[in-house]
């Protein structure tokens, strides 16, 4: 390997964003965007999802359609891996600590006005309900909020492990990470056509193959399925039609609202805003306007459906024809209408023409033979179908149609100052030795490559000093589950749990993962235990030792011995907020 690119921790900000490249809370990556796409590059260099190409489910993938991989890959990700957002699971902090960690290099009022927890308001769904009600956080103070980790691949696999669950987990940006690996290295997807977005309150990806897709955390939403009106689709809506997207990822680099400098490729970035405008927005057919009255269902009172049966029209609500739906493998669009109409029981139909709706086939003959007028000319024929409905009931509806077929992103102002950044050029054939090889080989010169290799917990290749920092200063769960026991009770606790990482090679889990998968090698639970001790006493010196087979931590006169398979020579002394790495 190269030699890396020379690391000024005595500045404060470099150190907290080589420190967050362990942590990798939703927060930090919003205030270090460079973060993102290291994480989907750890998770390319780990074993585990190449792990995957051997299942007979994704056998000959790389020769099938691409609809086709992408629904095998969703559902294995749906049978393998569950959402989480359990409070509990990486603990707590508070506005306070948070915002001195990032006071002296980040405005902390443009903070408050671009994240969920610190006082946004974008998406009017959330507040209606409450944020904190919804997060679960009632029942702290207004100053607690969630670290929310993102977890490697590694962290989400090992979730298996944790009590109450059988599979793996993971929060949104993690699946959005781990979508991004499984499109590369399982379906063959050039990492140039993946990108991911973030928004303050949630994180998807958009691949740009084909039509595109939307990976939603565990769903996939095509173009078809953005304008099928259901209950799936008006979830993946959300973000986009509500909310401003604050960043967005690539391999090439990132664009942030926020910052002024954006290192992602121009071209890339013009690419990426073109596809997905056009995928946000469609031609107004009687398909879409169906799918629209169930998406908005306010407006399909309006309308009434006429039916043909030996010469006799029949008429039935469309309201009671969508509940039909519910039951038959049949829809209410123009194509399957009449199989449903069969199912429909007879006594739902009416001779006479229902008063004061509309009747949907008149609209849907408009929609045929007008096709290339704009919706203000619609409505006035619309209008005209039926006196008897109100003008501003129609103009209403159609001003929702016109939200519902071009959603209209916010994204991130192209005009930036774009800097040239330097990434591995990594290739589909590529295998993962290649890889990891193009990764090591420009750490030297590529920030991402670096950051890749502490995400990726590459700890023969990091300064081990924001690891530290890390690790105890932002792993709160395993110390309030131990509160009131005594060192030696923990002790006994981390030896009787298995010698086993969940991290393999020359790499380590955070405290927080030893506890929550109940287990770790002997180094890793010498981290925890010091947690532990500078949680209890702050101002406590605490020495940790690792030779060969053997780590000793030692604090107040007290010995505390682990076995360890890592092999690392490593003297870490732990005084407050003092960390020397020998």
């Amino acid at each position: 390997m190269n030699s890396q690119m020379t690391i000024d921790f005595s500045d404060k900000k470099t150190l907290e964003k080589y420190s967050s490249a362990f942590t990798l809370s939703d927060m930090e990556i919003f205030i270090f965007p460079e973060l993102f796409y290291p994480l989907v590059m750890a998770n390319i260099m780990s074993p585990i999802i190449w792990k995957w190409r051997e299942d007979p489910w994704f056998a000959d993938i790389r020769e099938k359609s691409f609809n086709y991989k992408v629904n095998r890959i969703k559902q294995y990700i749906i049978d393998n891996y569950v959402f989480n957002l359990d409070l509990a699971t990486w603990g707590l902090t508070t506005k306070t600590r948070e915002i001195e960690r990032f006071r002296d290099f980040f405005d902390v009022e443009v903070l408050r006005r671009s994240n969920a927890l610190f006082g946004y308001e974008g998406d009017k769904y959330y507040f209606d309900i409450d944020i904190r009600k919804h997060f679960g956080l009632d029942k702290f103070n207004s100053d607690v909020i969630p670290y929310w980790k993102t977890e490697t691949v590694e962290a989400m696999t090992a979730f298996r492990h944790k009590e109450n669950f059988t599979t793996g987990a993971g929060e949104c940006v993690s699946l959005s990470a781990l979508y991004a690996a499984a499109m590369f290295i399982v379906a063959g997807i050039p990492l140039e056509k993946i990108f991911l977005i973030a928004t303050p309150l949630h994180s998807q990806n958009f691949i740009t193959e084909k039509e595109g897709v939307i990976t939603n955390n565990r769903r996939i939403v095509t173009k078809n399925m953005w304008f099928n009106g259901t209950s799936l689709s008006e979830k993946a809506r959300r973000a986009l039609e509500n909310e401003r997207v604050t960043m967005v990822s690539h391999i090439s680099g990132y664009m942030h609202t926020i910052y002024r400098d954006a290192t992602i490729n121009r071209k890339c970035y013009k690419w990426f805003s073109g596809k997905l405008r056009d995928f946000l927005s469609t031609e107004l057919t009687d398909r879409v306007f169906i799918n629209f009255l169930r998406f908005k269902s306010k407006y399909k009172s309006l309308f009434q459906v006429e039916c043909t049966c030996s010469g006799i029209s029949y008429y039935i609500s469309l309201e009671k024809m969508l509940e039909y739906e519910h039951t038959s493998k049949f829809s209410a669009s123009p194509d399957t209408r009449e199989k449903l109409i069969g199912e429909i029981e007879g006594d739902e139909f009416h001779l006479s023409p229902l008063p004061g709706k509309i009747i949907l086939n008149r609209a849907e003959e408009i929609l045929g033979t007008h096709k290339n007028s704009d919706l203000k000319e619609l409505e006035i024929l619309f209008t005209g179908l039926n006196g008897e409905i109100k003008k501003d009931m129609i103009r209403e509806m159609f001003e929702d149609l016109a939200k519902f077929i071009t959603t209209r992103p916010n994204l991130p102002e192209e005009d930036k100052n774009y800097i040239d950044s330097v990434v591995p050029e990594i290739s589909v054939n590529d295998s993962r030795e290649q890889i990891i090889e193009k990764i090591h080989g420009h750490a030297d010169r590529s920030e991402m490559a670096l950051l890749t290799l502490y995400a990726y917990r590459q700890m023969d290749k990091a300064d081990w000093l924001p690891f530290v920092k890390a690790a105890i200063e932002r792993n709160p769960t395993c110390f309030g589950d131990l509160n009131g026991k005594s060192i030696r009770e923990v002790y006994e606790i981390l030896t009787a749990m298995p010698d086993e990482s969940v991290y393999d090679g020359k790499r380590l889990a955070l405290p927080d993962e030893i506890w929550n998968f109940k287990r770790g090698d002997g180094l890793e639970k010498a981290f925890l235990l010091a947690v532990f001790i500078t949680g209890t006493d702050p101002a406590a010196e605490i020495n940790i030792v690792s030779a060969d087979e053997t780590v000793r931590l030692s604090c107040s006169g007290n010995a505390y011995l682990f076995r360890t398979k890592k092999n690392f020579r490593k003297h870490i002394r732990i005084s407050g907020s003092n960390y020397e790495i020998s």
